[in-house]
């Protein structure tokens, strides 16, 4: 069953521009990725630094495999640098679909 993936982040102000523009630039490997099928950002007219990741994969396993590909590479202590904030990460199943 296909998992949707909703990772939330605050972005220092400083970093958030630069976070924007990394997400499009990482957006491409992470579609390759075994097991992707969609992956896109929004960012919050309201508040600028905070940023909603859609995400659905083939399962939550893959999304697990693809989040430790990303770790060992060293892009989530990258991304760790510049968050006001611990993320949020949910995991949800499509009803209906």
């Amino acid at each position: 069953m296909a998992c949707t993936v909703i990772l939330e982040l605050n972005v220092k102000s400083d970093s958030a521009d630069a976070v924007a523009e990394g997400f499009k630039s990482m957006f491409p490997d992470t579609r390759s990725y075994d097991g992707c099928i969609d992956v896109y950002a929004t960012r919050n007219q309201d508040n600028p630094n905070h940023f909603l990741l859609v995400e659905t994969w083939e399962s939550r396993a893959k999304y697990e495999n693809y989040l430790a590909w990303r770790t060992e590479r060293g892009d989530m202590d990258n991304m760790a640098a510049v968050l006001d904030g611990e993320p949020s990460i949910r995991f949800l199943n499509r009803i209906g679909a």
